[in-house]
């Protein structure tokens, strides 16, 4: 399974990609988490069905410094290395 989240609010400048790394890797894993131009950060989660649904209450919350407003999802293919990048 694969799914793109779109993570909204005070996500950026807050150690947001580097802790979804940490999450993600800790949950197996694999995708990316990149800053976008609007202040929004694209998460792009695969792996089991499991991990993905633990993964998207994660960020929901987020690190302790974020302030999320809104985690838009949607499934989606993956492709790339068998990693979790913070691109």
């Amino acid at each position: 399974m694969c799914r793109l989240f779109n993570v909204t609010g005070d996500v950026q400048g807050v150690f947001f990609r580097v802790t979804t790394r940490t999450v993600a890797e800790r949950l197996g894993l694999n995708g990316h988490a990149v800053n976008l131009l609007d202040g929004s950060v694209e998460v792009r989660a695969c792996g089991d069905d499991a991990a993905i649904e633990e993964l998207s209450r994660w960020l929901h919350e987020g690190p302790r410094m974020a302030s999320v407003a809104g985690v838009a999802e949607s499934d989606t293919s993956c492709s790339g290395p068998g990693t979790f990048s913070t691109g």
